[in-house]
């Protein structure tokens, strides 16, 4: 399992970016400032480490620098840059001196996931990954945004799409409303009974669109009182 390791200082922020990609099968670790996280690279190393510029002990290109000097399989991960200054100048100084990659704040935790996906691949050797999800029939394809059921797409909102993935992703696991929309969202939501109703809408649509039979799901199952599954064995 892929180690991640975030350095930053927003801790609401860190805790929202380390759910999002523990639910997509990573390992994750924090620190708060640069002191930290030397010790833990030291003990535990990373395969990808995002590393907020901005620190309470001290600014992030000299800690990128101090992390390179850690001895090798420390300190030779790909580092992701994360910044709220919007100044240009950061990321071609970040990029020159050795980062992989930079994100402004806010951003989007899908599009982090995308990134360090596409870094963990070219660390790999470029061996290709498939951003497509085969069951039986179904064909969901993350990297297009589309799903196809016989070979024929299938209409979805970008809304309804991500929230197909996020049980597509997980399949046996029983997803609770407030689970699925964390997951689709991609951060943690605060419960609102129409979050309810809003789901069990889209979920109708989907079922609408990728079942044989919407009135009998055999693809999206409904576990009453818990939320939704998607089916492991399909035709």
């Amino acid at each position: 399992m892929p180690r991640i390791f975030m350095i930053e200082d927003d801790v609401r922020l860190a805790a929202m970016v380390r759910d999002y990609l523990v639910a997509n099968g990573f390992e994750v670790g924090h620190a708060e400032t640069g002191k930290a996280a030397l010790g833990d690279l030291q003990r535990n190393g990373a395969d990808v480490i995002l590393l907020d510029l901005m620190l309470p002990d001290g600014d992030g290109l000299d800690l990128f620098k101090r992390i390179r000097a850690l001895p090798e399989g420390r300190g030779a991960a790909s580092v992701i840059m994360l910044t709220a200054r919007g100044d240009p100048a950061d990321r071609v100084v970040g990029l020159e001196i050795g980062a992989d990659d930079y994100m402004a704040k806010p951003f989007e935790p899908r599009e982090l996931l995308a990134r360090i996906r596409v870094i963990l691949r070219r660390a790999n050797g470029g061996e290709p990954q498939s951003d497509i999800l085969r069951f039986g029939r179904l064909e969901i394809d993350r990297g297009a945004h589309n799903a196809r059921l016989n070979g024929n797409e299938a209409e979805l909102t970008s809304h309804q799409f991500a929230l197909l993935v996020a049980l597509a992703e997980r399949p046996g696991r029983v997803l609770s409303r407030e689970q699925l929309m964390e997951y689709a969202r991609g951060e943690p939501q605060t419960y609102d009974p129409a979050f309810d109703r809003s789901i069990d809408v889209h979920i109708a649509r989907i079922r609408a669109a990728i079942e044989d039979d919407p009135k009998s799901p055999r693809r999206i199952i409904t576990i009453r009182g818990a939320g939704y599954v998607f089916a492991k064995a399909q035709d």
